[in-house]
């Protein structure tokens, strides 16, 4: 078994149990003491649980955690693809695009197949991805800054000075979250940024699964009125209905 399949397997049995000890992390996975306790005090860095004597007990259920972008990208994992590919569809060559932060938003960046194409990014993971895809035609640039370990997502005045002199076609973007109208993220600084480039892009598509509508966190990044469209999976009939009070939903 790999590391992150370990890890991730861990985490499953945390969340599950509630609490897990070393021995029977040891007996499951058929690994040495040494190498699980590496395991927790790296999972517990992560912010994915809390470790206790002998063990580690989960921490899924405290409304103030976090989710790191490696966890939050195995969520809905079929949801998002389906998304990305109707978000895809939608990208022209030759334009010039902006990607914002967000796990939905890096299944998008998989998913591009065009072959001229200016796309800016400030996630890290996102850019490394396009690199895959660079070319004389496909053209792949990031906005450095200060990176927030979460998300993976670069912020503050060095982003922002940048984001200031440019201008786009399409705006992709993510959030935690979808309450009474507005699209909710956890950074006041990622918030931030995503309101510089949604001032500066012609159209603006906000990609998210059905979970997280009506999911609260803790700012707002703008108002569904100023999205062209919601890109979502398969939801009820009801949580369409309450999108399209403020917006186009494409499904």
């Amino acid at each position: 078994m790999k590391k992150q399949e370990r890890l991730n397997e861990i985490i499953n049995l945390v969340n599950k149990a509630g609490t897990v000890y070393v021995q029977d992390i040891m007996e499951s996975m058929q690994v040495s003491d040494m190498t699980v306790r590496r395991d927790l005090i790296e999972l517990e860095k992560q912010g994915l649980l809390i470790r206790v004597r002998n063990g580690a007990k989960s921490n899924q259920f405290l409304p103030s955690r976090e989710l790191p972008h490696e966890e939050k990208l195995l969520k809905n994992i079929l949801a998002k693809r389906e998304v990305a590919k109707k978000a895809s569809e939608l990208i022209k060559e030759g334009e010039s695009i902006f990607l914002g932060p967000g796990t939905s938003v890096e299944v998008l960046s998989e998913a591009i197949n065009n072959k001229e194409l200016r796309v800016v990014t400030n996630c890290l993971p996102i850019f490394q991805e396009l690199l895959k895809k660079k070319s004389d035609g496909f053209k792949v640039i990031l906005l450095g800054g200060e990176l927030r370990e979460t998300s993976q997502a670069f912020v503050g005045e060095i982003t922002n000075t940048l984001m200031e002199r440019m201008y786009f076609h399409k705006m992709f973007f993510s959030g935690n979250g979808i309450v009474a109208g507005r699209v909710l993220t956890s950074s006041f600084e990622e918030a931030y940024t995503q309101k510089l480039a949604l001032e500066r892009s012609s159209e603006a598509y906000l990609l998210i699964d059905s979970s997280k509508i009506g999911k609260e966190d803790f700012t707002s990044i703008c108002s569904l009125k100023k999205v062209t469209a919601v890109i979502t999976d398969d939801a009820s009939e009801k949580a369409h209905e309450e999108l399209e009070e403020y917006t186009r939903v494409i499904v």
